[in-house]
């Protein structure tokens, strides 16, 4: 794995589509968020956010998302995409996205969304279930034990070791 990979929980590998280029040879910068969705969607996946959201009706919901841009990618190539939660707050948290290309070992993007928890039962914002919180950390804390003490963490305010 990519060693600027190595703080992230969850990374995935995507294959870079010929049909993703724009007239200007390279990767639309659209494709970006949606390479970050399918990071974070697996993510979700990870903590058992689909069955929970079942149970309770709370679940995410994006509020923002921003990139920045690094290198362009072209076909042929192969993606890997990690994600990290470094902080959590009252209703919220920070996902860090990262894309890295195979091709030439570099990020080709950065990326930031903030997630709020909503209540889909009741249509609105909705603190962050403890439950989540400990999933969010327990996987979290899977790549960072050597990195920082759990008793360092600050619900509330949480940031993890970058």
């Amino acid at each position: 794995m990519n060693e600027s990979l190595a703080s992230c929980p969850v990374v995935i590998d995507i294959p870079v589509a010929w049909g993703e280029m724009d007239a200007l040879r390279h990767v639309n910068n659209i494709v970006y968020f949606r390479y970050f969705e399918s990071a974070r969607i697996t993510y979700f996946e990870k903590l058992g956010l689909w069955e929970f959201m079942n149970q309770t009706g709370i679940g995410p919901i994006l509020a923002s998302i921003q990139c920045r841009f690094k290198i362009p990618l072209t076909y042929p190539d192969t993606v890997s995409v990690g994600t990290r939660i470094p902080r959590i707050e009252e209703d919220r948290f920070l996902m860090e996205y990262r894309a890295v290309s195979h091709k030439s070992q570099t990020i080709a993007a950065e990326g930031e969304g903030v997630i709020v928890s909503y209540n889909y039962r009741e249509n609105k914002k909705t603190p962050l279930p403890e439950e989540l919180k400990q999933r969010i950390l327990a996987l979290e804390e899977s790549v960072t034990k050597g990195l920082q003490s759990p008793n360092n963490a600050l619900l509330g305010s949480r940031t993890l070791g970058k």
